[in-house]
Parts: C-alpha cells; structure tokens; sequence
C-alpha cells in the first residue's frame, strides 16, 4: 500500500473515531451543545489535515502521538473521579472531571499552536475556549471541570509536539572545551 492510500486511511478513521462519539451525543441536545460536539472533532482533525497537507510526517506522529496520550489520560482520569464529588456533572450526570470535550479540542488547539505557530493556534484556541464556555453554561461541567481538561491538555502537547521549525541549543562538555551547539530545522 502506498503512502497516499495510508495517509488517506488514517484521515478516514480518525473521521470516524470522532464522529461516532458526536453521532451519539446530538440526541435531545440544542444548538450549542451541538455546536461543541462538531468543534470537538473539527479542531483536531484540523490538526491531522494540516500536517497532511504540509506533507509533515513527523507532525502526523506527534498529532497522533498528542491525541492518544491526551485522550488516555483524560480518560483515566475520568474513570478515576467518578466516585468522587468531582465526578458529578452540575445537571447530575456522571464522568464530569476533566471535560472529554475540552480536552480533545485543547488537544487539537495546543497542537497546532505548538506545531505550526500562533496563526494556526489562534483560532483554535478561540474555539477550544468557547466549547469550554458552552459546555460550563450548558450546565454540562463546572468550570473546574474545563480548565482541568484545558491544562492537561496543553501539558500533554507541551510534552509530545515540537514546533515546526524548531531551534535547539544544547550544551557541550567535552575533556578540554565547553561550549553551545545551536541547530535550526528548516
């Protein structure tokens, strides 16, 4: 299978690994909550599409590598308070801490903030912010709740997304020298 058919796979299934959870959530919800279920795959996917089409490979395995790491944490920690008070949604649902939501669209935020600069992140960040800002209104989760899955998140791809055209300086120790080693990716 060549390259194009792999990466058109990829785009394919990650379409679909978002768009059942947001299939299953537009039941009996309004145009917000709506609203926050479409961005929750659109940004991230965003991401994966950028990449693709910058023919970055290496961000294709950081986004993938940010997403999956983002997701089993966020996951983790779901099940892991949802005994807890904090697990309690405001409109008594369960797994409310952190936001699922959040996370996701954080994720795909940070990432392309962090990857390919504040042009791309800007907005993806705007977008992020206001599902967090529905999701709280929408009586969906506690700010607590938001902000938790928006820091997570962001830690998450501050540790496995590197930018695009990355500075490195290093030091060097060697028997009769000290000194810096600077490199710029291009």
């Amino acid at each position: 299978m060549n390259i194009i058919m792999k990466r058109c796979l990829l785009v394919y299934l990650m379409i679909a690994a978002f768009g059942l959870p947001t299939a299953t959530a537009l039941a009996g919800n309004g145009p917000s909550t709506i609203a926050t279920d479409i961005l929750a795959g659109v940004v991230p996917l965003s991401g994966l599409a950028v990449a693709y089409f910058k023919d970055d490979v290496e961000g294709e395995k950081q986004w993938l590598r940010n997403i999956t790491v983002n997701q089993v944490l966020t996951s983790a920690l779901r099940l892991g308070f949802n005994e807890t008070s904090l697990g309690e949604r405001p409109n008594g649902g369960s797994y409310g801490f952190p936001s699922g939501h959040v996370a996701v669209v954080a994720s795909g935020a940070t990432f392309l903030g962090q990857r390919y600069g504040w042009k791309w992140g800007t907005p993806a960040y705007l977008a992020a912010a206001s599902v967090a800002f529905i999701r709280v209104n929408e009586d969906k989760h506690h700010w607590r709740d938001v902000i938790a899955a928006g820091a997570l998140s962001y830690g998450v791809a501050l540790l496995t997304v590197t930018p695009e055209n990355a500075t490195y300086l290093a030091p060097i120790i060697g028997p009769d020298f000290l000194g810096l080693r600077w490199q710029r990716s291009f």
